[in-house]
C-alpha cells in the first residue's frame, strides 16, 4: 500500500502527468487496494464530494483575491512604479539592477503573495531592464527566479494560507513570522549580488539626488502603502487575512482605475480570466491533494511515516535536518500547495510530538518548498524566468547555482534559530 501511494505518485510525476491528476489517480488506486473488495469501486463515486468539501474553507477565499490583486498591479503601471523606486533606492550599489530586482521583489511581495506572480509580472520588467543595461540574460533570469521566492515568505503569502488551513495556526501569526526571514533573505541575496557583480564588473546607477529619490518615492507612494495597510490591519485585528485580501484587491483596483487610470476595461477582462484559470488550477490541486491525504490517513501510511520519524530521532535539530532534506526532495517534484496539503499533516503530527512550534515549523516548510520552485526538474519559476530571458533550461539552472548559497543559508539559519520566525509574532502577541 505504501509502495502504491508513494512510488506510484513519483512515477506519474516523473512522466510529466499534471500534479492534480496524478494525485487523483494514485489516490483512487490506493483507496481500492486498501478497501480490498468490489464495494470500493462504488464508494469512489463519493470522491468528488470528499474533494469539494476540502475547499469549503473561508480562509481559502483569500487565494483568488491575492492572485487578482497581483494581476491588477501587473496589468497597470503599479509594478513599473515599484521597480523604478527600487532602482533609485538601491540601484547605486555594485551590480545596481541586480539589487533593484531583489528589492523590488520584496516590495511586490507585500502585495501579491505568490512567487509566480512576481516572476511572471515583475520579472518581465526586471529582466528586460537588466539585459538592456548590459547584464547577461543568465544572471538576470537567475536573480529574478531567486528573488521571486521572497514573495511567499514576506506577507501576505498564499502558501502560508494553505498551511494555516491544515494546521490551525493563525494565518496572521504566520504572516508576521515571515517578515524577518523575508528581509534577511533580501539582504543575503543582495550581498551575493555585490560579490558576483564585482567579479563581472556590472554597471550601477549614479547615487540619486534628493529630487530623483523624492520623485520616484512620490510616484510609488500609494502602491507602497499596500503592505503597510495589510500588516497593520491584520495586527490590530481590524480585518482577517481573508478580508485583507479583499482590501488588497479593492485598493489595487482603485489605484489602477481611478488614480493612475491606466487599466483599460479590455485588459481587466483578461485579468479576470487569468485569475479564474489560476484559481481553478490551485483549487483542483488542493482538492486532489486533500483526497490523496485522506487516503494516506485511512491506509495508515501517515502514522507509519510519523512513527518512523519519531523513532528515528527525538532531537528537534536532527529532526528538522531530516525534514529539510525530505521537503527539498519533495519540492523538486511536487507543486508547493499540493505538498503542503499532502505532507503537512504527517510532518506536523511528528513535529508536534517532539515539541516543535507549529508556527516555526510552518515557516520552515514554506521556505523549503519555495526553494523547490527554483530547483530542477520541475521548478516553475526557473521555467518562467528562462522563457522571459530567452535562454535554455540548462543555462538557467547553471546561472542559479550562486543564488542557492543565500537560499540554503537562510533555510539553515531559520532551522537552527527558530526566533527568526517566532520573535515578531510573539512580540506582537
Amino acid at each position: 500500500m505504501t509502495f502504491i501511494l508513494t512510488v506510484g505518485l513519483v512515477i506519474l510525476l516523473a512522466l510529466g502527468i499534471p500534479v492534480g491528476i496524478s494525485l487523483c489517480v494514485v489516490g483512487c488506486v490506493g483507496y481500492i487496494v486498501n478497501m480490498g473488495d468490489i464495494n470500493a469501486w462504488f464508494q469512489l463515486f463519493s470522491m468528488p464530494m470528499k474533494m469539494s468539501s476540502s475547499l469549503q474553507n473561508f480562509l481559502l477565499l483569500s487565494i483568488p483575491l491575492f492572485i487578482l490583486a497581483a494581476k491588477i498591479m501587473n496589468g497597470s503601471t503599479i509594478t513599473k512604479r515599484i521597480f523604478d523606486f527600487a532602482n533609485v533606492a538601491v540601484g547605486w550599489l555594485p551590480g545596481g539592477l541586480g539589487h533593484t530586482n531583489i528589492f523590488a521583489s520584496l516590495l511586490f511581495a507585500g502585495m501579491s503573495g505568490t512567487a509566480v506572480s512576481d516572476a511572471a509580472g515583475l520579472g518581465q520588467i526586471e529582466i528586460k531592464a537588466m539585459v538592456d543595461a548590459g547584464y547577461d540574460p543568465d544572471f538576470s533570469a537567475a536573480a529574478t527566479a531567486a528573488s521571486s521566492t521572497i514573495g511567499p515568505i514576506f506577507p501576505p503569502s498564499v502558501p502560508m494560507v494553505m498551511y494555516s488551513t491544515i494546521s490551525g495556526v493563525s494565518v496572521g501569526a504566520l504572516f508576521m513570522g515571515g517578515v524577518l526571514p523575508g528581509v534577511l533573505m533580501t539582504l543575503a541575496m543582495m550581498v551575493m549580488v555585490i560579490v558576483y557583480s564585482r567579479k563581472r564588473n556590472y554597471p550601477r546607477m549614479p547615487f540619486p539626488t534628493l529630487k530623483e529619490f523624492s520623485n520616484a518615492f512620490i510616484k510609488a507612494f500609494i502602491p507602497l502603502l499596500t503592505p503597510v495597510i495589510l500588516l497593520v490591519g491584520i495586527w490590530t485585528g481590524l480585518f482577517t487575512a481573508t478580508e485583507a485580501a479583499v482590501v488588497a484587491t479593492v485598493y489595487a483596483l482603485f489605484i489602477a482605475v481611478f488614480i493612475y487610470r491606466d487599466l483599460p476595461l479590455s485588459r481587466f477582462g483578461e485579468i479576470l480570466r487569468e485569475t479564474a484559470r489560476d484559481t481553478a488550477s490551485i483549487g483542483f490541486i488542493t482538492a486532489a491533494a486533500a483526497f490523496y491525504g485522506w487516503v494516506l490517513a485511512r491506509s495508515g501510511v501517515n502514522n507509519q511515516i510519523s512513527h518512523f520519524l519519531m523513532t528515528f530521532t527525538d532531537n528537534p535539530v536532527v529532526f528538522m535536518f531530516v525534514v529539510n532534506i525530505f521537503l527539498l526532495l519533495v519540492g523538486c517534484f511536487m507543486e508547493s500547495i499540493a505538498a503542503i496539503m499532502v505532507f503537512g499533516p504527517v510532518l506536523l503530527q511528528a513535529s508536534s510530538a517532539i515539541g516543535i512550534d507549529p508556527l516555526y515549523f510552518g515557516l520552515v516548510m514554506v521556505l523549503n518548498l519555495m526553494i523547490g520552485l527554483n530547483t530542477p526538474p520541475f521548478g516553475v519559476t526557473l521555467f518562467i524566468s528562462a522563457d522571459i530571458a530567452g535562454i535554455s533550461f540548462k543555462r538557467m539552472v547553471k546561472a542559479m547555482l550562486p543564488f542557492y548559497v543565500p537560499l540554503f543559508g537562510m533555510l539553515i539559519l531559520l532551522s537552527v534559530f527558530p526566533p527568526i520566525g517566532t520573535w515578531l509574532p510573539t512580540l506582537l502577541g
